[in-house]
Parts: C-alpha cells; structure tokens; sequence
C-alpha cells in the first residue's frame, strides 16, 4: 500500500487546487479542507510534497489578505505537516498588476529524512540547496527561482480581467531533476457558445494557451527535464455531444431575446411523458433533470467527451481517471457531493506528465499498487472545485543515470 514505511523509494505527492470558494467563505471550508489535505498527506506520507493552488485568495484579493495569511501560517505550521522541516512557498499577490497577477500559490514541503534536495536557480543556471522554510511572494518576476508568465489578453480578449497564467520550478529529489508546473487555463464562458461547435471555441483558446507553456517548458534556454504539469486546465466535455447524448429523445426550443434577437436559452423537452423539461440550457446554466449521471460510476460514462487532451498525446500522459468530475460542486458546506446547475460538470482539475516523467512515475521494484490518482474530500465541500492528487514513488536509483547530466551537485 502506498505510504508504508517500508515501500522502497523516495515517496511524491503531487495536489492541485482552485481554492477560490476558501476565501469567499473561509469560516465554513478552510477548516474542512485542511482537514481532508492533511488525510492525504497522513495516508501516503509523501517525502517531498508539492500543492499547485490557483485563484488563490478568492475573487477579492484586497478583502482576502488576512485569510490568505491565516492559511500559509496554518500550512506550515500545523501539528500534521510537523514532519516537513524545509518548505518553499511562492504566492502570486501582485494584485495591482493586471499586467502580471495570476493568483496562483505553489506550496512544496520537504520530509526531515529526505535528505539532499535542490532547487534550480533559473537566472543563475544552478542547483542551490534547500534549506529552512521560506515564502515569497508580492512581485514573483523577480524570484531567479521560479519563472512566471500570465497569459497575453488577445489569448481571451472578452475576459478582461483573466488571471490565467502558470508558474515553473525545477527540482533535483532522488537525483531526479524534473520541473513542476502551476497552470491555470481559460473557462468557458458561455455555455450556450460551448455547444455552438464541437470542439467548442473555448476549448481551442485552452489548446493554443497549454501548447504555449510546453513549447516555453522545452526551449533552448535550460536542459530538457522530465515535467510535471497540474492544475486548472478548465477542460471540459465536448459540450454539443454531451447534449445531444443526454437529450436523444429530446425535442429543442429556442427562447431569444426580444430587443436582440439573440439566443438566451435553449430548453430539452422530452417528446412524450407530458413534455417533461430535461436540460436547460443558458449563458451560466446547465440545468439537467438527473444529476446521477455525472457521478454514478464516477461518471465514467461521460469520459468518451472528454478530448481536449487529445491534442496533447504525443506530448502529455495522464493515468487512468477513476474519479467524478472535479468541478463545480455546489459552496454550500452541507452539500459535499452537490454539483451546481452552471455547468456541465466536468474534469477541470487534473496531473498530466511528459513521456519521461510517465517512465519514471510508473518505474517501481516492487509489486505494490504505489501510484494512486484521486481526489480528495469526495464527501465534504471543498468549495466549487474538489483538489486532486498524484502519489507515487521516485524507485531507488530511477535518477541515477542521469544525475552528472542534471548537475545536481552544482550548487551554492
């Protein structure tokens, strides 16, 4: 079982999570959701941890300040992360800058008996080792130990305020030099423009956005390292399939607006059963009639539409999904399994992986199940978003071929 004291190899946990709802409502979902982290952490004991926030600090950074210090303090010193003695936090405050702010938080933590960890300084082109707990954050472009980027505007012109935008580390644990990715992606944000085309507009602003950031990981600048990208990509069902998957035997109505003649609403009617109103379907509302669909089997039934990682194949591995899409649970704190109606649910939230760092995930020397992709708090409110994770073993000796290449000695 993943997590044994005596499973060989360095263990990894890897978790994404937009935690926007945390600050809108932070009385009533911080503590449930620290509570469901620290379960995973305590399960799989991790050696080196890695968490990948995005909205972090909810809608209104300004008004959040005081609780987004409250959950830092709380992670990095809380009774459950006692063992994690080396920490590095990088928090995009920059809300000023529309120019620059992603509001995104990365978190990784390190194991006292995880010895010789280091991190790649990308102004100096070295290793340093890592010591002490620190944080960062405020103005991230100048940290030589990150690389950050928000997304151009003409990428989504009609979201002004987009903070969609990723950040980049490197790190040598094990002898293995791999970098890990905080991204956040566009939404859609209209569903009735979602299920105009398939594939939809939206998801082609997500395709040109991620083959941005793989193309920036792999340039000429630095060697090439196994990667790991986690985050909200947003990626969403083939809207128009879906619909007309779920509405077979449905007949449509058209409702527009007076003044403009424009689409406002399109309601499913079933053609016998007294009409009976299936779906309906608006800017921000996805209102089906039986939301059983979308969890029963972990909605495994749904998987056929989602493609928007088809594009990536060659370039991106993903393990098996055996769990509901991650979002967009309903906020209220006593609906822990509740999707809202304003979109068709979705796996949003997700761990992809260069062909190499596949090979080194599912290396082990042992018969153990040790590679689990899930996510957490599958029956508490996490907020719109349930965070998803990665744990698996770096095998004893995966990164020896390569650790005179990666200069993971070099360092100051």
């Amino acid at each position: 079982m993943a997590g044994k004291a005596a499973a060989p190899g360095t263990a990894v946990l890897l978790v994404t999570a937009n935690v926007g709802s945390l600050f809108d409502d932070p009385e009533n979902l911080q503590k449930n959701w620290l509570r469901e982290f620290y379960q995973v952490v305590h399960t799989h004991k991790p050696h080196f941890m890695a968490l990948h926030c995005q909205e972090f600090g909810g809608k209104n950074y300004e008004a959040s300040m005081s609780h987004v210090d409250k959950f830092v303090k709380e992670l990095l010193s809380s009774d459950a992360m006692k063992e994690y003695n080396r920490a590095r936090v990088y928090l995009d405050e920059n809300y000023k800058s529309q120019e620059h702010f992603t509001a995104l938080g990365s978190f990784y933590f390190l194991h006292e008996s995880l010895k010789n960890v280091y991190q790649f300084d990308f102004k100096a082109k070295k290793y340093r080792k890592v010591t002490g707990k620190e944080i960062y954050s405020d103005t991230l472009e100048s940290t030589p130990m990150l690389e950050k980027e928000k997304f151009p505007q003409d990428y989504f012109p009609e979201c002004k305020w987009s903070r969609k935008g990723f950040i980049r580390t490197r790190w040598c644990v094990a002898d293995c030099a791999f970098d890990l990715v905080n991204i956040h992606l566009f939404h859609d944000a209209s569903n009735l423009v979602a299920w105009e085309t398939s594939p939809s507009v939206y998801s082609g602003i997500r395709h040109k956005a991620l083959g941005y950031v793989l193309d920036r990981i792999i340039d000429q600048r630095f060697e090439k390292v196994s990667y790991f990208v986690f985050g909200d990509f947003n990626f969403r069902l083939d809207s128009k399939s879906v619909v007309e998957t779920l509405c077979t035997k449905a007949t449509m109505q058209t409702v527009r607006a007076a003044d403009t003649n424009e689409v406002v609403k399109l309601i499913f009617r079933e053609s016998d059963n007294d009409r009976k109103v299936v779906l309906q379907l608006e800017k921000k509302l996805f209102d089906y009639f039986n939301q059983e669909v979308f969890r029963d089997d972990n909605g495994t039934a749904l998987l056929e539409f989602d493609k928007e990682l088809s594009v990536f194949k060659d370039r991106l591995y993903e393990l098996d999904i055996s769990f509901p899409p991650s979002y967009p649970y309903s906020e209220d704190s006593r609906q822990g399994e509740q999707y809202m109606n304003t979109r068709c649910p979705a796996w949003c939230d997700r761990i992809l992986m260069s062909l190499s760092a596949k090979e080194l995930v599912l290396r082990s020397e042992s018969e153990e199940k040790v590679v689990t992709y899930d996510h957490i708090g599958p029956n508490v409110c996490m907020g719109d978003h349930k965070p998803v994770f990665l744990a698996f073993r770096i095998a004893p000796g995966a990164g020896k071929p390569h650790a005179r290449v990666h200069k993971c000695c070099v360092v100051q």
